[in-house]
């Protein structure tokens, strides 16, 4: 009788851990960095702060730069202005994730907010370029990119030149630079041809949201759990 009971007391034990364990397996996945490239005037700052509009999950780096401010941009908000001074600081106590010089001036990624935001279980959104992408990549290596491309050549034109923000000189320079920009999208993890901003933003929530069911990202949480169930 005794030992009828004792097996039915560690019968009801093992079901009260499985139990347990299949709620943590339910746990939110472990948090990681998704980076948008893309040549200029493709639209992937707007799709990144869609993105986040849309999925309160998903925190959005700005960029630090050495580049003056353009027309309608915020300090903070569109990108953190700094002088080059400040920039460099920066850098030499190792607060950026990445930098690189871009046409001349300096970005990078401030590394405290992304680490404060997967502290708090978010994923981190970022528009980089391709330089910072593979930064990225090599610092983090569960990053995901994706790569932003306009429907055509000529859309481009036309985005560039309505935005008018970028000097003659300087539209002409990041024409050039679109070339050895698609040559690197084999690089990239996903594409998205941003030709209707809305089938852009939601192809984007689609692979992020994918990408947290990735078993990689949650199996030493399973093993750990499925092990322990199954010790007799």
């Amino acid at each position: 009788m005794l030992s009828s009971r004792a097996g039915r007391l560690k019968s009801r034990a093992k079901l009260r851990n499985l139990r347990n364990r299949c709620a943590m397996w339910n746990k939110p996945h472990q948090p990681f960095l998704v980076v948008l490239s893309s040549p200029s005037g493709a639209g992937k700052t707007t799709i990144c702060r869609e993105v986040v509009r849309r999925d309160k999950k998903i925190f959005y780096s700005v960029s630090a730069t050495t580049r003056p401010p353009r027309k309608n941009e915020v300090n903070r908000k569109s990108y953190i202005f700094l002088s080059e001074k400040k920039f460099r600081q920066l850098v030499a106590a190792n607060e950026l994730l990445e930098h690189a010089e871009v046409y001349g001036y300096l970005y990078g990624t401030p590394k405290r907010p992304v680490l404060k935001a997967f502290r708090a279980g978010r994923d981190v959104i970022a528009d980089l370029d391709i330089q910072g992408m593979r930064s990225c990549k090599r610092m983090l290596p569960g990053t995901v990119s994706i790569f932003i491309l306009p429907p055509s050549f000529a859309e481009l034109q036309r985005r560039l030149t309505r935005r008018g923000t970028e000097a003659d000189q300087e539209l002409q320079r990041r024409q050039e630079a679109l070339k050895s920009e698609i040559a690197c999208i084999p690089e990239f993890d996903y594409l998205v041809i941003n030709d209707k901003l809305e089938k852009a933003v939601r192809d984007v929530l689609t692979i992020i949201r994918a990408e947290r069911l990735r078993t990689g990202r949650k199996i030493q949480k399973i093993q750990g759990g499925f092990n322990e169930v199954c010790v007799d």
